[in-house]
């Protein structure tokens, strides 16, 4: 089950790298960088959750802890990357990378680990293969 968590979550970040790229050259450039970046948020959301759905019974979870188990590995994995990459790759400063997380200035990508982590979950129960 770990091991299909693992290959899940590396599609997730492709598909993460993405909408990135699709928010910074077809988004940004029609309707600013504010009103992309939760516009890219909001579709990264639907895009997870879209993932999971579709995986959640090749992963293998049968009860509510395997899925919030595999969220919790999935968020840390998405935040390593995120921050590590992004500051030691890209030379991003750690203002930058948190900024996004900065709900007071319109900026909603803590969304994004929430719904990584609530996403397997949910979707083994609308899956129905929840049991207790």
């Amino acid at each position: 089950m770990v091991v299909r968590a693992l290959v899940v979550w590396v599609l997730l970040a492709v598909v993460a790298v993405a909408n990135g790229v699709a928010r910074n050259f077809l988004l940004e450039p029609r309707i600013g960088e504010a009103i992309a970046h939760v516009a890219g948020t909001i579709v990264l959301c639907a895009l997870i959750f879209l993932v999971t759905l579709a995986t959640v019974g090749w992963i293998g979870p049968t009860r509510p802890l395997e899925a919030s188990l595999i969220g919790l590995l999935w968020v840390v994995l998405t935040l390593s990357f995120e921050f590590l990459a992004g500051h030691f790759l890209f030379g991003h400063p750690w203002e930058r990378l948190l900024g996004d997380y900065n709900i007071s200035r319109g900026r909603f990508w803590i969304l994004v680990p929430v719904v990584t982590y609530l996403a397997p979950r949910l979707a083994l129960r609308m899956r129905g293969i929840w049991s207790r």
